[in-house]
């Protein structure tokens, strides 16, 4: 587990537990590994204008951005994924974008928001690691207490609008009978971004230096690993960029919204 200001994560079992203590400032770092079993989410928030868009957009980008929750215009709470949660201050960070260019990245966003923003929870691949964990898998950035590499690729986005812009992956490396392992069961878990979308050779995808990753932390991978790569909810923060609206909020990568819905609801058999 993650040390977070000189605790450890698991010391936060329950989900209300860790969005307590994002509430309280106590939590600032990243949430893998936190309330083992429920859902993690990833975070866009946009104006009213563009909600219909970026709706559409998750529905034709589902490994990208598969939607576990959307909040009422204006509303910060999205009941569905608990009863108390509050959008505001919930995560442990937030980044604030204007035109496209990350402006703040706080802890608590109740004085950006207003009654003209829209909230979509997108489904995060920490949920499917426990799945991983639970099969035998070890995942060595979690052994590291490091939060998972991220990157960017030459993997082009569905448009919608003015959202268009590149699939950003998740990258953990595993040997060849854990990858094909890790293809089945995370197959069984469509809403968490499923099957990964490539492994090997990250070169094909775009990636330049796989100990470069755009956001998280680099693992080594051994020479009888495979880096396998899932889609990723950074995806939208990609995107934004891209499409320059002139205002929007999304998670920090790596520090999630941690739901009360539990990961096994959200499992396809």
């Amino acid at each position: 587990m993650h040390a977070v200001a000189g605790r450890e994560l698991r010391s936060f079992q329950s989900p209300q537990a860790v969005r307590l203590q994002c509430r309280s400032g106590a939590l600032a770092k990243d949430t893998s590994g936190a309330a083992p079993g429920f859902v993690q989410a990833n975070l866009v928030i946009l104006p009213s204008d563009l909600a219909s868009d970026f709706l559409r957009f998750c529905v034709r980008n589902p490994k990208s951005c598969p939607l576990v929750g959307v909040s009422e215009k204006g509303s910060p709470l999205i009941p569905d994924l608990g009863a108390d949660l509050d959008i505001r201050t919930d995560l442990p960070r937030y980044r604030v974008w204007e035109d496209g260019e990350l402006a703040a990245e706080p802890t608590d966003i109740t004085r950006y928001w207003n009654d003209d923003l829209v909230a979509f929870a997108i489904g995060c691949s920490f949920s499917f690691e426990e799945a991983l964990i639970a099969d035998g898998i070890p995942l060595r950035h979690i052994n590291e207490g490091r939060n998972v590499a991220m990157y960017r690729t030459n993997i082009a986005c569905a448009p919608v609008g003015s959202f268009s812009g590149p699939m950003v992956v998740s990258m953990r490396p595993m040997k060849p009978a854990d990858a094909i392992r890790a293809v089945q069961i995370t197959s069984r878990l469509p809403a968490v971004h499923g099957a990964p979308v490539h492994i090997g050779l990250p070169a094909l995808i775009g990636i330049d230096d796989i100990m470069h990753p755009d956001y998280g932390d680099a693992v080594a991978i051994a020479a009888d690993e495979l880096p396998v790569f899932w889609a990723c909810g950074v995806t939208p923060q990609a995107v934004i960029r891209a499409a320059k609206p002139k205002f929007a909020i999304t998670h920090a990568p790596g520090a999630m919204l941690v739901t009360d819905k539990r990961n096994t609801a959200l499992a396809a058999f």
